[in-house]
């Protein structure tokens, strides 16, 4: 995780990129697992891991299906509402158009989902898709309680707010995450760290280590298809 960067990222996070390039890059992240981030966690409950392990999944399902612990919206329906407020209507969104590199990695995402070790898959989704570069730090400062402040001036902060003129009240995914999030990144890492036996050690790092490889080769291409400049 501490090599989940893309060196794109710091275009995508600010004023750099014109709306129409924001599409493209949206609608990857949207086909790609914005939309069928609950059905990857179903197939993982539907493997039946211990009580405490489908808890967690369940409330992360829920969540995420029908925003029942945050916003009462579920998160896709909450990332086109935000794109509604960047100008995109929500047809643009209906049809996938993913360059190779994006299918690739959205086929490796089905695969894993379906992976006959429940834990595997869970590292793929619960800790490398729901996670980010900053998990080692959140994961020392924050609690498993969510206690948000300022979540107002967060979202006044976002980049599509401050540089593309998005209404914070279209940015209700951002408020959701705030209010769940720190639970679901400490429910990520207990349930693959206490419940990875030593034999499935391997397959778990080599699991993510792939779906690494192949979000980088995915994430170039989305910059490639927005005309960003790779650093020599």
């Amino acid at each position: 995780m501490d090599r989940k960067h893309h060196w794109a990222w710091d275009h995508f996070s600010s004023g750099r990129l014109s709306k129409a390039q924001l599409k493209a890059h949206f609608q990857h992240e949207y086909a790609v697992y914005v939309r069928d981030f609950p059905v990857f966690l179903a197939r993982i409950l539907g493997k039946n891991p211990p009580p405490s392990v489908r808890h967690m999944l369940a409330e992360n399902i829920y969540e995420e299906e029908t925003g029942g612990l945050s916003l009462g919206q579920s998160h896709p329906e909450l990332f086109l509402t935000m794109m509604e407020g960047l100008g995109f209507s929500r047809k643009e969104f209906e049809h996938d158009r993913l360059v190779p590199t994006a299918r690739a990695y959205r086929g490796w995402l089905d695969k894993m989902s379906r992976h006959r070790h429940w834990v595997v898959a869970a590292a793929t989704f619960t800790v490398f898709v729901e996670g980010s570069v900053k998990d080692r730090q959140e994961l020392r400062v924050i609690s498993k309680k969510n206690h948000v402040k300022n979540l107002d001036s967060i979202v006044d902060r976002h980049p599509l707010v401050r540089y593309h003129g998005v209404s914070p009240k279209h940015m209700g995914l951002i408020r959701a995450h705030q209010l769940v999030e720190a639970g679901h990144r400490h429910d990520a890492y207990d349930m693959v760290v206490n419940y990875t036996p030593p034999a499935l050690r391997p397959l778990v790092l080599a699991g993510v280590t792939k779906s690494l490889a192949l979000w980088l080769n995915y994430r170039d291409a989305v910059a490639k298809v927005c005309g960003i400049p790779k650093p020599s």
